[in-house]
């Protein structure tokens, strides 16, 4: 168990209660974990990039403290924090005029991490849509997805987050990466086996 967690749970129930003061008490104590999330969704950006590492983990708490969640854990804020996290970079994309294809298939990548370049806009969208597209038919890969590709999570970090073996995290994530692919990608080869 984390140190704190009972805290922070104690402080999300209060927060759920409307306890307003219980939202700056937490803050500190999930600070960190927020930012290692933020961190995993910027990585390799452009230096200079309007949305920075703090503007997200800023914009993911407001949307965070203002929800009206029935919080369980501290492993369910964290999870939910990369949901949040995923739909404020869609939200930036889409802000920034990133649904241009009119129609056409793009070729998108899924990696294990996802940089939120200029030139990366477009694809934030894309696998935003098709994440819905599989939530529908599958919502635990889907989860398992959102937590690796926009949260930066490994597979014994989701392993804990959704209480699942490691083993059923790797069998989704590697079922779901071919999912995902075919739909973004449908006249392409499968990708690569995933390595780690």
């Amino acid at each position: 168990m984390e140190p704190g967690s009972n805290e922070i749970t104690q402080l999300l129930h209060e927060m759920q209660g409307g306890d307003h003061n219980a939202a700056e008490r937490l803050l500190p104590l999930v600070y960190n974990e927020l930012h290692r999330l933020a961190k995993a969704c910027m990585r390799r950006e452009r230096p200079g990039h309007t949305l920075q590492t703090t503007a997200l983990i800023n914009e993911a708490y407001l949307r965070l403290a203002g929800d009206d969640v029935t919080w369980q854990d501290r492993a369910h804020f964290i999870g939910f924090a990369a949901n949040v996290m995923r739909q404020v970079l869609v939200d930036y994309a889409r802000a920034r005029g990133a649904q241009r294809r009119a129609g056409h298939m793009h070729r998108v990548e899924m990696r294990d991490d996802l940089a939120v370049s200029p030139e990366r806009l477009d694809e934030v969208a894309f696998v935003d849509e098709a994440l819905s597209r599989l939530a529908a038919a599958n919502p635990r890969q889907a989860r398992i997805v959102e937590l690796r590709y926009f949260g930066g999570l490994s597979i014994e970090q989701i392993s804990q987050v959704l209480n699942l073996s490691p083993r059923s995290v790797k069998r989704d994530w590697s079922l779901a990466r071919i999912w995902l692919f075919r739909e973004l990608n449908p006249d392409a080869a499968l990708p690569p086996k995933d390595q780690k």
